[in-house]
């Protein structure tokens, strides 16, 4: 049997579905299907079952006297639901109207030997989703709706990219020193080099040694790897897409972004520009909104009773304990943001570009050419996430060594953390770029309107039994 010569489920009910049963009948179809048995109906002469593959599952009618003068009456105890079958038969349309195929030909490919999960109770609970994905795809149509789609969305990414010429490329995943983020790294260790090594936090510092190097539009979409908290937004190994162009900057990344999301939507939904996420609309019509992160904080708290107060230490220190936040040897402009994490990010649910973000807390962005001390950086949120973060690059090889060393200082880190090899890269020029860095796992998340991390991503990270 060659799956090639299989007929696909999903291509027979859209051919078929529509025509009438008097058309089908006439035309004399013959189909060849493989699947599991998903439901069994025994109605004496008759045995009907609904065979299922990824996309659908279609009926089929198995009739005894048939099998027992082919001499295949043992078969009738292995139709059993779970097991995988192969069918060739006749296609019709029953009085009901439901495509079925007439079996003419059956075969027992395997036997399950646990019972499948109760497809109305499902599984018991949720770690079992997770932790048994493959019982959940079986059983749950919802489960393999929202990984069909997150397929969707990945491909429609790259046909957005590969049609706006930008190519893909691949960078390490073991660092010698982790860069490009702020963030925890997981380690490993090297025997042949004798050297420790980290599983990256993010691609971009190699990115835009390619940038350096020529390539003027590029993107990786892979995994990074976070040793930190999980949560419904967090997983400690997760899927991004890091985009970059050269003699651009973050105005015209976030005109890019838009255009995309945009596509991905109306090819998504047949040109519609809305989505529901958690009950709520998301339209997608561009221009998104655009805010500075001061303003945002005035206008979604009551913390602050003008927005000058945002100028002002003292009150912003008030403001920021006031609602739990330690302020003890952090600067100015990181309690502001942590104001903004912890009370305006879940309010931003219709796309929103968050902007003029202080300089000392973006590191590798450029900074502002009226004001050094904002920097030309965006943060995208939708739904009350963040689904993006982008910035014109830093390309002054003494800035960027400036801006590292004042990092691994606020972050008690080692020098050695200091990455000599990127500002070196520096030295033979940056054009000016733009960049950005996207959550593929979030982004699926608002599309198919799950609300934890998990539900789109095969394997999460969970805890050992």
């Amino acid at each position: 049997m060659n799956i090639n010569k299989l007929d696909d489920i999903n291509n027979i009910i859209k051919c078929y579905s529509k025509k009438t049963k008097q058309i089908i009948e006439k035309k004399n179809i013959y189909k060849k299907i493989s699947g599991r048995i998903i439901s069994k109906r025994d109605m004496g002469k008759n045995i009907f079952i609904n065979i299922q593959d990824i996309y659908n599952n279609i009926q089929i009618l198995i009739n005894k006297k048939y099998l027992y003068k082919k001499k295949k009456n043992k078969i009738i105890k292995d139709i059993k639901i779970g097991n995988i079958i192969y069918v060739k038969g006749k296609l019709f349309k029953t009085n009901t109207k439901e495509l079925t195929i007439k079996c003419t030909e059956i075969k027992i490919l395997n036997k399950i030997y646990k019972y499948l999960p109760d497809k109305f109770h499902k599984l018991k609970n949720k770690e079992s989703k997770f932790r048994k994905r493959y019982l959940d795809l079986i059983i749950n149509p919802k489960t393999r709706k929202t990984f069909l789609k997150r397929i969707e969305i990945i491909y429609l990414i790259r046909k957005f990219l590969n049609k706006n010429y930008f190519l893909e490329v691949e960078t390490p995943m073991l660092h010698l020193i982790p860069g490009g983020a702020t963030a925890k790294p997981f380690y490993t260790y090297h025997k042949k080099l004798n050297t420790k090594m980290y599983l990256r936090i993010a691609p971009e510092l190699y990115l835009k040694e390619l940038i350096i190097g020529g390539f003027t539009k590029i993107f990786e979409l892979n995994r990074n790897f976070r040793n930190e908290g999980i949560s419904t937004k967090h997983n400690p190994e997760f899927t991004m897409i890091e985009i970059y162009q050269a003699y651009s900057n973050y105005k015209n990344m976030i005109e890019l972004i838009e255009k995309m999301f945009l596509y991905i939507i109306n090819s998504l939904f047949l040109k519609n520009k809305n989505i529901i996420f958690k009950k709520k609309k998301i339209n997608f019509k561009i221009p998104y909104k655009k805010i500075s992160l001061k303003k945002s904080i005035y206008k979604y708290t009551n913390l602050f009773k003008s927005i000058k107060d945002l100028e002002n230490k003292k009150k912003i220190i008030y403001a920021a304990k006031k609602i739990g936040i330690n302020t003890l040897n952090i600067s100015t402009e990181k309690i502001i943001f942590k104001i903004f994490q912890n009370k305006v990010e879940k309010k931003l649910i219709q796309p929103t570009f968050i902007i003029d973000y202080p300089s000392n807390i973006s590191p590798l962005a450029k900074e502002n050419k009226k004001n050094k001390n904002i920097a030309e950086r965006f943060e995208l949120f939708i739904g009350g996430m963040e689904i993006a973060n982008g910035f014109s690059e830093l390309n002054n090889h003494k800035k960027q060594k400036k801006k590292f060393t004042q990092q691994l200082k606020e972050e008690n880190k080692n020098k050695n953390f200091l990455n000599k090899k990127y500002i070196h890269a520096l030295k033979y020029g940056l054009p000016p770029t733009s960049g950005v860095g996207i959550g593929i796992d979030r982004l699926v998340m608002l599309i198919t309107n799950n609300f934890s991390i998990k539900e789109v991503i095969f394997f999460p990270t969970l805890k050992k039994n």
